[in-house]
């Protein structure tokens, strides 16, 4: 039979592929042969493949000067600018602005984005674009800024459809995009988000108090200008909490359910989304950041001008992004929505005072502990894994410990980086926890990526035990 020869030939390759270190993580090669031989007795319902999808990245110091070229080379005759008030003055927005006059393209300059971007700021930011004619986008700040970029992008060239068509459903209608979009170069000045990796743009959702978003690939950067030279302004905060973003995307993205566990299998590849579970090679880039977190973070935030942490900690987030962009997050993530989106009167230092905030790598990060202590016991294995490329000790540690070490280790980077003592901290008492935890509810997206289920009593039990982590 064909499907025997296939098997044969995909299993001889795997017997005959490298053994380095660099590629021991399992036998991907074996992997695929076992599944392509039992695919045919696979439910129904379960996923059986994975895609893997990210913007074409240019790393480098000083590659924003290029960016004036690549608009030519494109032949794009007027492009719109995108960042927030706070960067509009600073050096990575003034580069890409010379870079694009020396080479003779016309812009506009959108600097009016929201940090933590609203379904209001997003409209207001499409409203903008759709009164102007553009051949492309570049955004040059964080995830905020990027992610307003990329909706910006889908609803000009979709100029009828309606907020909720493309949101994440339940909250929205979660249609798969098929407009074709602008181009779109993304500039990242933070060392967190990896959204110039991604597919996804999210947002608070004030009727509802929550963070939602769109995801699908349509929405990823053409190219990610990933410039380590924009992260030497980043004040201390910003580099913490945005560091601990990538923390989390590698996290989450190492221990979320493994694709071939996701269901409903899509009738229609276009209906795959872009979080697919963990694959192996999401791993790789997961383990990638992790690794580099280990050597650079605190170097990254208490020495500003130490261009080797920060470049390294820049191209962490590159690649957790790349990671998580395909595999997806879980329950950090989840939570951490509602937290944003509820925020009371919390102003964090390095953070503009217009209004209050929860950075959300500060949002995501406050639930770290308690929720992969949670999850441990569905993966232990990995989360013992996850501990030790953390730099923890994990000769002598058992199966039945593995979320307490992993826990543990988390709590010991929380402490090195000076940060808020749980979400009782930023604002929130046990009174609260009921609204959060219907904050959480709808992120399906998310939350049902995570290697446990989890009930109301569950989350609950999350929140409770995040109101202080020390």
């Amino acid at each position: 039979m064909a499907s025997h020869r296939i098997f044969n030939l995909i299993d001889s390759v795997a017997t005959a592929s490298c053994r380095c270190p660099a590629h021991s993580h399992g036998n991907v090669l074996s992997l695929a042969a076992k599944k392509f031989a039992s695919q045919s007795n696979a439910p129904a319902d379960k996923e059986y493949a994975f895609e893997m999808a990210c913007s074409t990245i240019r790393y480098g110091l000083g590659v924003t000067s290029e960016i004036g070229f690549d608009m030519v080379n494109m032949n794009v005759k007027k492009v719109c600018v995108m960042t927030d008030p706070y960067l509009s003055s600073l050096k990575p927005v003034q580069q890409t602005l010379d870079s694009l006059t020396r080479n003779g393209v016309g812009f506009e300059l959108y600097d009016k984005v929201r940090v933590e971007p609203t379904d209001k700021s997003l409209e207001e930011a499409t409203n903008f674009v759709r009164s102007l004619q553009f051949d492309a986008f570049i955004a040059v700040g964080g995830g905020s800024v990027m992610d307003t970029a990329k909706a910006a992008n889908l609803f000009s060239c979709d100029p009828d459809a309606p907020l909720l068509k493309y949101v994440n459903a339940p909250i929205g209608e979660g249609k798969p995009v098929t407009v074709p979009l602008k181009p779109l170069y993304a500039v990242p000045t933070t060392s967190g988000t990896g959204s110039e990796t991604t597919g996804v743009s999210i947002f608070d959702y004030e009727p509802l108090h929550a963070k939602t978003g769109i995801a699908n690939r349509a929405l990823r950067p053409t190219m990610g200008i990933v410039d380590p030279l924009h992260t030497l302004s980043l004040p201390e905060r910003v580099c913490a909490y945005s560091g601990f973003d990538v923390f989390c995307h590698a996290l989450e993205s190492f221990t979320a359910i493994p694709y071939t566990e996701r269901s409903p299998r899509p009738s229609n590849p276009i209906l795959r989304p872009a979080y697919q579970g963990r694959n192996p090679v999401s791993d790789v880039w997961a383990v990638f950041a992790l690794k580099v977190i280990r050597k650079y973070f605190k170097r990254a935030v208490y020495n500003a001008d130490d261009i080797e942490a920060r470049s390294n900690m820049h191209l962490a987030s590159t690649m957790a992004g790349v990671g998580f962009g395909n595999a997806g997050v879980h329950l950090c993530h989840g939570l951490s929505y509602p937290l944003s989106g509820n925020v009371k009167t919390y102003i964090p230092k390095d953070y503009s005072k217009d209004h209050p905030i929860i950075p959300h790598g500060l949002s995501v990060v406050m639930s770290a502990p308690a929720v992969f202590e949670f999850c441990a016991p569905m993966c232990p294995e990995r989360h013992i894994e996850a501990a030790e490329l953390l730099g923890a000790d994990v000769k002598n540690v058992k199966k039945e410990d593995a979320g307490k070490i992993l826990s543990d280790t988390i709590r010991n980077y929380m402490l090195d980086m000076k940060i808020e003592n749980g979400i009782a901290a930023l604002g929130y008492t046990k009174d609260d926890i009921p609204n959060l935890v219907r904050g959480t509810l709808p992120q399906h997206r998310i939350t049902k990526l995570a290697p446990r289920e989890q009930s109301e009593e569950d989350l609950s039990k999350l929140f409770e035990n995040s109101l202080t982590v020390y």
